[in-house]
């Protein structure tokens, strides 16, 4: 089993103490686990660097970002016989292309995943009052979303595109809204096409299983389509913000990654993917 997504002290809406997580991960005989804080490009500058700070709720992710960095590099050191890979998960890459490319050439990453958790004068997905929104504008916000993915898919900057469904994550769970985003098959495939021609993956990301959503990020009918587009290179994430929850539902999406038809799960290192067999 692997985990490529979670996250630690270092993330603003974690507590979990590293050293609590990488001994989780160990007792759990994880083959491969990473240490993905959050960075987003955004707002990688403190609050006094920008000027419309309204749709924001954090700021000074650089300092997140080398505080995290800093900590699992030492760590691999103290763990040389685990496989602990130093990641981060980079949000917003679109919308400041310079502190992507920044973040992309630091030498201490093994793994960047590719996030969309907001859009430009939007606030975060969770933040977002779905209430009081018609299906109309839900539609509208969901479009420029994944427009804003097939952006991000083609740009060099990440290794594998984080949690694609995120954008309906709160929607259900607090609202109960269930859009039908099938009319975006279409850019989703190419977003997918162009991933998988340029080498990158995508993640199956578990938090939705636990978190009363039902499912993974995305459903195993895109898995399957990221696979008819020419993808191979699937990660698994259980995205846990606290110890208890690394490693969480792994199993089902190595169940999903098989039913999608993919027989081999990946890591990376040193921003190479490596392989492991599900069979």
């Amino acid at each position: 089993m692997i985990d490529c997504h979670t996250h630690t002290q270092f993330s603003m809406d974690s507590e979990a103490d590293i050293n609590e997580c990488i001994q989780q991960a160990m007792n759990l005989g994880l083959s491969a686990y990473a240490v993905t804080d959050h960075c987003e490009c955004s707002t990688w500058f403190p609050e006094s660097h920008y000027t419309d700070t309204g749709n924001f709720d954090y700021f000074n992710y650089a300092e997140d970002f080398n505080n995290s960095l800093n900590a699992v590099t030492a760590l691999k050191e103290k763990y040389k016989n685990f496989n602990l890979i130093c990641g981060i998960e980079m949000g917003q890459a679109t919308q400041d292309t310079q502190i992507a490319e920044k973040i992309a050439s630091d030498k201490r990453l093994d793994f960047i995943i590719g996030s969309m958790h907001q859009l430009k004068g939007e606030k975060d997905f969770y933040y977002i009052d779905y209430e009081n929104m018609s299906m109309e504008e839900i539609y509208n916000l969901l479009e420029r979303y994944f427009k804003e993915v097939y952006q991000l898919c083609k740009m060099d900057c990440f290794d594998v595109l984080g949690h694609l469904t995120y954008c309906l994550r709160y929607m259900k769970c607090r609202n109960n809204i269930s859009p039908d985003i099938s009319r975006f098959d279409e850019i989703i495939a190419e977003s997918f096409r162009l991933l998988a021609h340029s080498g990158k993956g995508i993640e199956i990301n578990t938090s939705g299983i636990r978190q009363g959503f039902g499912d993974v990020f995305p459903s195993l009918k895109y898995i399957r389509l990221f696979k008819d587009m020419g993808g191979e290179i699937l990660s698994i994430g259980s995205d846990a913000h606290c110890v208890e929850d690394i490693g969480k539902n792994v199993s089902d999406a190595m169940e999903t990654a098989k039913a999608a038809g993919f027989a081999r799960l990946c890591y990376f290192k040193n921003r190479k993917p490596h392989f492991i067999n599900l069979y």
